[in-house]
């Protein structure tokens, strides 16, 4: 079976492997091959730290080759997504039941392997917020992997959603996903708040800057740190803020377990999907390739030149006679 593993001597810490071993699905896991995965960020972080013929992979989505053995799960046939921990960059791999949900027809692969991380972060951190109908909202790096799902998911709860960009050139794509309005310093969201929930995925000094922005008894969502560390004290909630709260968001399942805030991963993928299929939200990528691609589109997302998900398919799926333009 072909797959990618890491090696630190190949580009992008990766290489495509001719010789890895056939999957062997566990109880309650079944056989998938895979046809579209999607990249995330915190990816390139995981080649650098894992040994040698480690192999990644976690957004996944493609066909049902085999039902799981104890009978639970789709049959055989069916078209899935699923969030795994890793082997998911690989011709098939074993899937756990309890991480994946079916894929409705008119949603296509492409599509579908955007949504186990980054549409599942963006759903159960705006499920920290509570009810949204008429609240400010405000959702950092908002074109971003995470931030497109999370402000067309708020703007569909009837938030009122400011989006922060890094670029001016960002926002009219902000608006176009359901952003009312959009900044590209902190300090210009001030006009707009406060906020009753911010959605942060860069971390460093602008979580400062918006925690300061947060109503009375409000929620602060920290999902990623790209910015690096940030300090944080008392003070800095006494500027509206008092008694909001900061939560720490891991978008995992322990174990598969449901999370104590919400349903489980196969449910919010289940979510998601219908979602998509009902038009009501729509999948960004900025990138679409062959998987043979995989390790110059890593590359093009360390540069920062990837806005949006990148998504690599395997044949059949095809390929996007663009790539080199963005790579």
């Amino acid at each position: 079976m072909r797959g990618f593993i890491t090696d630190p001597t190949a580009p992008a810490g990766l290489r495509l492997s001719d010789t890895l071993p056939e999957p062997e699905p566990a109880d309650g896991e079944f056989l998938m091959a895979v046809h579209a995965y999607a990249l995330n960020r915190d990816e390139l972080n995981l080649i650098r730290r894992r040994p040698d013929g480690w192999r990644p992979g976690q957004d996944v989505a493609g066909t049902v080759l085999r039902a799981a053995a104890d009978g639970t799960g789709p049959a055989a046939g069916t078209r899935v997504l699923a969030r795994l921990d890793e082997h998911g960059w690989a011709e098939r791999a074993a899937v756990p039941v309890h991480s994946a949900a079916v894929l409705a027809d008119a949603v296509p692969f492409t599509q579908a392997a955007t949504l186990p991380i980054a549409g599942v972060t963006a759903l159960r951190a705006l499920r920290q917020g509570g009810p949204l109908l008429g609240a400010n909202v405000l959702v950092t790096g908002a074109t971003g992997g995470v931030g497109q799902f999370a402000v067309q998911l708020a703007a569909a709860a009837g938030a009122r959603v400011t989006a922060h960009v890094s670029r001016p050139e960002r926002a009219e794509a902000a608006r176009a996903l359901g952003a009312r309005h959009t900044v590209t310093g902190l300090a210009d969201a001030a006009a707009h708040g406060p906020y009753q929930l911010v959605l942060d995925g860069i971390g460093g000094p602008g979580l400062t800057d918006a925690v300061r922005l947060l109503a009375p008894g409000a929620t602060a969502v920290l999902y990623g740190n790209v910015a690096g560390p940030s300090q944080l004290s008392i003070g800095d909630f006494y500027a509206q803020g008092w008694n909001a709260r900061l939560v720490g968001l891991i978008s995992g399942d322990p174990a598969g377990a449901a999370g104590e805030a919400g349903p489980g991963m196969a449910a919010d993928l289940a979510t998601l999907v219908r979602l998509v299929a009902d038009g009501r939200l729509t999948p960004h990528t900025s990138l679409t390739a062959d998987w043979t691609r995989t390790p110059d589109a890593l590359t093009a997302l360390a540069r920062r030149d990837i806005r949006g998900k990148a998504v690599l398919t395997l044949p059949p799926a095809g390929t996007d006679p663009t790539l080199d333009r963005h790579l």
